[in-house]
């Protein structure tokens, strides 16, 4: 009786230490999420830089495309930008910018500041349309289909590593 009242919590001990071990393993950046594999979130959004003119992922049907996540105000958004202007030049993909909890002001001074590499940006003033996509916070990237299904979702800034070894393969894969 004595020995149980000493094993119990040392096999509660290792058990949680085994857990939180697996845990320090994984990358943080690799959260599962739960669109993958299914339609995009639908929604229509002023743009940032036309507020006359709405955008809706179906007007991306037929294309892939990539839907960039960022704010003026989001440090991690400036170490990724570079990135996503070079990818712009090439015009690889149509990258189409969602302005998460932005100034418009604020959004469109940064964009000339550092350029700006999205075909359009749609402008989520509250946040609505970030929620509907699971973010997390800014940036999160995400590559849809030609279909409109969610293939790929990046959290944090998209990093040459990233760019080589997952995404640019993945666009090269669905646009085949």
């Amino acid at each position: 009786m004595k020995a149980l009242k000493y094993i119990l919590p040392l096999a509660i001990f290792l058990g949680l230490a085994v857990f939180f071990a697996i845990g320090l393993t994984r990358d943080p950046r690799e959260v599962p999420s739960p669109f993958i594999g299914k339609a995009a979130p639908s929604f229509k959004l002023e743009q940032l830089h036309q507020p006359s003119q709405a955008f809706t992922p179906e007007e991306m049907k037929g294309k892939v495309w990539m839907l960039n996540v960022w704010a003026s105000w989001c440090a991690s958004c400036r170490v990724e930008h570079p990135l996503l202007v070079e990818m712009a030049r090439s015009k690889m993909v149509t990258i189409v910018g969602l302005n998460y909890k932005d100034k418009r002001e604020d959004a469109t001074a940064w964009l000339q500041k550092f350029g700006n590499p999205y075909d359009l940006s749609a402008w989520d003033i509250d946040g609505r349309v970030g929620i509907h996509y699971g973010v997390y916070g800014a940036p999160e990237t995400f590559v849809i289909d030609k279909q409109g299904v969610t293939r790929h979702k990046q959290i944090g800034p998209i990093t040459p590593e990233a760019l080589e070894k997952t995404i640019l393969p993945l666009i090269k894969k669905l646009n085949a």
